[in-house]
């Protein structure tokens, strides 16, 4: 096959500034199908657990504002078979509370080993040099899958002193590498009915005609259909020994992509504006102006006078400005390429805030032919 060396260009509008971003594609616009879908009934599966870190160096939680941790230490003990005397409060300080979190995958075995994150959920200082206890692991049906225990591993540090603090990083979580030990496996049914469903990751009729057709071609004609723009089926062989690497086969056919719907991402939040090739721009006009507000405050005191009767008092002085920057009226030629657009709006000279009321208002005008997506 011919290497294509036709560029597609990326571009990233971020921190006011469009950058471009070239790659070279094989074929141009092509990727794997194990890129773009995934088969149905393969997945990982979240455990969740509730247990305790033990052997903290006095960074535990405290008793009388997490009153569960020593309910939880009491509960532990009596199951090892040592029972506290009537109406002792304990009161450990090297001890948490804490939630296991982890992610069985798919086609995991008893005995294979898997990472696991810790989290406290009380008022513990720092999980460093702590040991998780023995803790079961569950899945959604309630059903234990996995025993997690081991060290834990902080990626942070901090020290305190007369009054001060400092920390580096976050000390209240930590993770355990291989922590956890896979008890129960999960049945995972795969080619039941002699079909394969690939469930596309995104919804495009395009690329689910592109998936099925590229199928076809290498496994012969009838063995793929498109059911929607997310569900492609496919027939097995019959076969079981082949299955696995009928499926391997699959996952690495290139797909030539048809080109996306136009599309315009917003982060209100960090002022980042992403755009796809597909966006145009229609011919317009834009005036662009920006408006500050600043505010003062200046402490005053009023001092009375000698021998007086008045008080000192303390006061505020206020001082309110406001600034316009005229903005003149810009046309923008009409743009049918992303060069052309980003170089449209890069005249303007807005800052990234004003981008996002500047695209919001061409696309309200019709001049911005694309979707609008704000995150």
């Amino acid at each position: 096959m011919r290497l294509n060396t036709d560029r597609t260009l990326r571009w990233v509008i971020t921190a006011g500034f469009f950058v471009a971003f070239a790659a070279v594609w094989w074929p141009a616009q092509a990727a794997r199908i194990k890129e773009l879908a995934s088969v149905q009934g393969v997945r990982s599966n979240q455990l969740t657990g509730y247990g305790l870190v033990v052997g903290l160096d006095g960074t535990g939680d405290q008793s009388t504002q997490a009153p569960f941790t020593p309910q939880s230490l009491a509960a532990m003990l009596q199951q090892m078979g040592v029972a506290l005397p009537p109406g002792v409060q304990m009161q450990p300080k090297n001890v948490a509370a804490v939630l296991i979190t982890a992610e069985l995958p798919a086609f995991a075995q008893p005995g294979q080993r898997i990472d696991v994150n810790v989290s406290s959920v009380g008022n513990a200082k720092s999980l460093r040099g702590g040991t998780l206890v023995a803790t079961p692991l569950k899945g959604a049906d309630g059903q234990i899958y996995a025993m997690a225990q081991g060290n834990i591993i902080v990626g942070g540090a901090g020290a305190a002193a007369g009054g001060s603090k400092v920390q580096i990083n976050h000390l209240a979580a930590g993770r355990l590498p291989e922590g956890a030990t896979v008890e129960r496996a999960v049945p995972t049914p795969l080619g039941q009915g002699g079909v394969l469903q690939l469930d596309l990751n995104s919804n495009d009729f395009a690329t689910a005609r592109a998936v099925a057709g590229a199928i076809n071609e290498a496994k012969g004609a009838g063995n793929a259909q498109a059911i929607d723009g997310r569900v492609v089926r496919v027939r097995l062989p019959a076969d079981a020994g082949e299955l696995v690497g009928f499926i391997a086969d699959i996952e690495n056919l290139p797909v030539t992509l048809a080109k996306p719907a136009a599309r315009v991402v917003l982060n209100a939040r960090t002022g980042s504006v992403v755009m796809n090739e597909s966006v145009t721009l229609a011919e317009c006009a834009v005036a662009h102006g920006s408006l500050s507000v600043t505010i003062s405050s200046t402490p005053v005191v009023s001092q009375p006078g000698a021998l007086s009767s008045g008080q000192t008092v303390v006061t505020e002085k206020t001082d309110i400005a406001i600034t316009q920057q005229g903005g003149s009226l810009i046309q923008l030629p009409a743009g049918a390429k992303l060069a052309e657009v980003v170089k449209a709006l890069n005249s303007l000279g807005a800052t990234p805030q004003d981008l996002l009321a500047i695209l919001q208002a061409l696309k309200s005008a019709g001049a911005l032919r694309a979707e609008l997506e704000v995150i």
